[in-house]
């Protein structure tokens, strides 16, 4: 999981400085950042990325507080002290060797134009809530295990950042080339602010980037940072992939689906870890999640629908800000794992905690044996029904996902992701972005495509706990669409994605092996829906209804209701207060009309006939 914050000049720097470089802690007043890491037991920051060379530090060597301070506060050289006393002293006047000391356009400069200069990205990595409390509650071997699987995920996910999607631009977009190399400032942290267990990593990776000018000499320049934030779900899904993988294969494990919020896509989490168990380790997960829940029903009321992938990262960042609890102390690793199984020892006994490890294994080796080695080539199913463009990061992204839960663990041969995603889009998609003559070919990062899948029917799901009933979500149909076409397409194995892979017949074919003629378009939606509904799976089958009592329960329609109820209310007490009720003595005949006109009034839902 990953998660994407901005480093911007006044204070966002400073707290940066101050407490995420103190394991997200109040550093006391007037201690140095070295001995204040030291005295709490805290591992200091360490530089990674390529782009480490052209300032010449080196990798995996400790961020000091005023390296912090020049490069993330002030968009300067790390060693920016020595430069320009090296450049003093050598004659070089003050303003000249401060400049010589600048990354690219002066903070200075940027201010002046009234604009808040973006310093760096935090990237904050976290494996799920299961392999947390494995680490927490796990005996050294394990704790060692998960580290290191995510300092390699951490790593491999940096690594193609840099490769895949990196850039510099300059010249208000007009200029644009490669940087295949980073400059990142690393800290791991062990708890949340709750004191609960939580290995996450930030990742501060520096607005500055060096490429060649027109003269072939380096400069320093701006990343592309938007570039960065359209592929944060691909390097997330990355980590993830990658670092569940490497745990399952080295400690025997598997991976199941857990269902946090209903209608949208679940987590894959460590088999054989229950809810409880991660409901202990995440407190502070869990008040978001309730913070979440009335977010997201708010969200629903007001617009009639489920919010989509960017307004669920946007209520849950509010709904984090809400639950925000204050700056901790620090601890050592080792008060925490003391502290941590003590807890647990309490809540869950010994039997529990020390045999956890033993019942992933058996449980995970049970799964681990019916998993099919092979994995569908076409994901695009799934891309399409939630999003009707897209480009080639979704698919990627989607990909991941769907090795994640495909081989629930089990390892794969490199590079299968991008296979699955090429051969997806050659299948199954066709390009929406054209090019425009006169103009440079667009960026294969800008190239967006559709495809041809008819979306499945919605449906409604019966509410449970006095909620209302719901429409389906766009992921549900989502897995719907893809269980349709699944069976239209041949499936590679796991080990063997460099093999060529040969498409059986198109979707529409499936239900008639001995036609070769193409299908009409009626014909095929017709023919992919009919697969559509054969592949429904119990779970969505579970709780879906198509009465019609039902629909009439859903929001939309309660609220549609009780407008028509305050309506009818309203006429009635106009009409009791303008009209005087009729007489006792009133002519038989007009009461037999009143009557008769009343029985001709359609009630609500009855059909009021043909009009004359």
């Amino acid at each position: 999981m990953l998660s994407v914050a901005k480093v911007q000049r006044r204070n966002a720097w400073r707290y940066y400085v101050r407490g995420v470089a103190y394991g997200d802690g109040r550093r006391p007043v007037g201690q140095s950042l070295k001995d204040a890491q030291e005295a709490a037991g805290l591992p200091p920051g360490r530089w990674r990325g390529r782009g480490l060379a052209g300032l010449g530090l080196t990798e995996g060597a400790e961020v000091s507080e005023r390296q912090m301070e020049l490069a993330f506060g002030q968009g300067r050289h790390p060693d920016a002290d020595r430069i320009e006393r090296r450049l003093l002293d050598d004659g070089v006047d003050p303003p000249a060797a401060r400049r010589a000391a600048v990354l690219g356009q002066p903070i200075e400069e940027i201010e002046a134009r009234k604009q808040t200069p973006l310093l760096a990205l935090d990237f904050t990595f976290r494996p799920q809530a299961s392999l947390t409390v494995l680490w927490a509650l796990g005996d050294a071997h394990t704790r060692r295990v998960i580290e290191g699987a995510h300092e390699r995920a951490v790593a491999r996910a940096l690594r193609w950042l840099e490769d895949d999607v990196a850039e510099t631009r300059w010249a208000s977009g007009r200029g644009r080339a490669r940087t295949p190399a980073l400059v990142v400032a690393a800290f791991r942290h062990f708890d949340d602010r709750d004191g609960a267990p939580l290995l996450h990593e930030h990742c501060l990776i520096l607005n500055r980037v060096q490429r060649l000018d027109d003269h072939g000499e380096p400069t320093w320049g701006s990343l592309d940072t938007t570039r960065l934030y359209q592929h944060v779900v691909a390097a997330g899904t990355l980590y993830t992939l990658t670092m569940t993988t490497e745990v399952c294969e080295e400690l025997g494990l598997a991976t199941v689906p857990r269902k946090v919020t209903p209608g949208l896509r679940p987590v894959m989490e460590i088999a054989a870890i229950d809810s409880e168990l991660i409901a202990w380790s995440a407190t502070r997960r869990q008040r978001i999640e309730d913070v979440l829940e009335g977010l997201t029903y708010t969200y629903a009321q007001e617009h009639g629908r489920l919010p989509g992938e960017k307004a669920r990262h946007g209520l849950g960042w509010q709904a984090a800000q809400d639950t925000r609890p204050e700056k901790k102390t620090p601890r050592p690793l080792e008060q925490l794992l003391a502290r941590w199984r003590s807890s647990a020892l309490v809540k869950f006994g010994k039997q529990m905690v020390d045999g956890l490890l033993h019942r992933c294994r058996a449980v995970g080796a049970a799964i681990r044996a019916r998993v099919d080695p092979h994995v569908d080539v076409d994901v695009a199913a799934v891309v399409f029904t939630v999003r009707r463009n897209f480009s080639r990061r979704h698919v990627l992204a989607e990909a991941r996902r769907h090795l994640l839960e495909t081989l629930r663990g089990r390892a794969f041969a490199p590079g299968l992701d991008d296979h699955i995603t090429d051969r997806a889009l050659e299948d199954h998609t066709h390009r929406t972005t054209g090019i425009q003559p006169g103009r440079r070919a667009p960026d294969p990062g800008q190239i967006f495509y559709t495809a041809d899948f008819p979306e499945p029917d919605r449906w409604w799901i019966t509410g449970t706990d006095g909620k209302p009933p719901r429409e389906s979500s766009r992921y549900e149909r989502a897995r719907i669409a893809s269980l349709a076409v699944r069976n239209a397409i041949r499936t590679v194995p796991a080990g063997q994605a460099d093999a060529p892979v040969a498409t059986s017949a198109p979707p529409h074919a499936v239900d008639h092996p001995g036609r070769a003629a193409v299908l009409t378009p009626a014909q095929r939606a017709a023919a992919v829906h009919a697969h559509q509904q054969a592949a429904m799976p119990e779970e969505h089958l579970e709780g879906r209804t198509t009465d019609p009592g039902t629909w009439l329960r859903t929001p939309e329609n309660l609220d549609r209701l009780a407008a028509f109820t305050r309506t009818a209310d309203a006429r009635r007490r106009t009409y009791e207060g303008t009209e005087s009720p009729a007489a006792p003595d009133a002519p038989a005949a007009d009461r037999h009309h009143q009557e008769h006109e009343q029985q001709r009034q359609p009630g609500h839902g009855q059909d009021p006939g043909p009009r004359p």
